[in-house]
């Protein structure tokens, strides 16, 4: 039987194995400021960007993606009385626009969710009414409540993908910490039995690779139930014209 991934089966489950802790804002109030002791840079499996250890009371720690110019030993503030300086953390509401964040609250209390990967950097676009307009990485725009946290500054580790993976070992084992399956062949460089794109003298997939939704198990490959394929009209019409 066919089955999605999302179906959350244990072969497409990302090991907990290599895990140091759940990367999080620490619990505390966001009124006033309160220092935070960067303890530790650490490297968790499946993870990007380096986790940086903050130590917020004795012996009470707080897992967050470092970014850019955090160093062990440091110390950063945390709440709404901080300053708006690299690796701070404060409420949107705090924070000048056109500052670069990242580490995001997409509701507030939530630790974080937006922006955490290796490089990445968000803009505080404007704030107004209670709300923060902030533009991601990807060039969308999102509306957020302004009490949402987020830190100064750039996550680390950007540039990580410039640097190519020259053996299949490494690639594999990278791929399993992710929990991404790998490697993934296409259909079309199949055998004939193995899959509905396969064989034939050239690689190409033989038929129509719009499929419907109700094929059978085995069949159900390529563009699922698409409500269009091709360029669209306007774009061909456009085409034309430049020619």
């Amino acid at each position: 039987m066919q089955r999605r991934r999302g179906k959350g089966g244990i072969q497409f489950r990302v090991s907990s194995k290599g895990k140091i802790a759940p990367v999080r804002y620490p619990n505390i109030s966001s009124d006033g400021a309160h220092k935070l002791l960067v303890r530790a840079i650490l490297d968790e499996r499946g993870r990007s960007a380096p986790v940086a250890q903050l130590e917020y009371s004795p012996g009470s720690f707080a897992y967050v993606p470092a970014v850019n110019g955090l160093a062990v030993g440091s110390s950063i503030s945390l709440g709404s009385s901080a300053t708006a300086s690299l690796g701070n953390i404060l409420p949107l509401l705090s924070i000048p626009e056109g500052t670069r964040i990242s580490n995001i609250e997409l509701r507030v209390g939530d630790g974080g969710k937006l922006v955490r990967a290796s490089g990445g950097a968000a803009t505080l676009f404007s704030k107004g009414n209670g709300k923060a307009i902030i533009r991601l990485p990807s060039g969308k725009s999102i509306l957020v409540d302004e009490r949402c946290k987020a830190t100064i500054g750039e996550i680390a580790g950007g540039g990580r993908l410039e640097k190519p993976f020259l053996r299949a070992g490494p690639r594999h084992h990278a791929m399993q910490a992710s929990g991404k399956p790998y490697p993934r062949m296409r259909g079309i460089a199949m055998a004939v039995v193995y899959h509905p794109f396969g064989g034939g003298r050239h690689q190409h997939p033989g038929k129509s690779t719009s499929t419907s939704r109700n094929a059978p198990p085995g069949r159900k490959v390529g563009l699922i139930a698409p409500r269009k394929t091709g360029r669209s009209r306007l774009a061909r019409a456009s085409t034309e014209v430049r020619k």
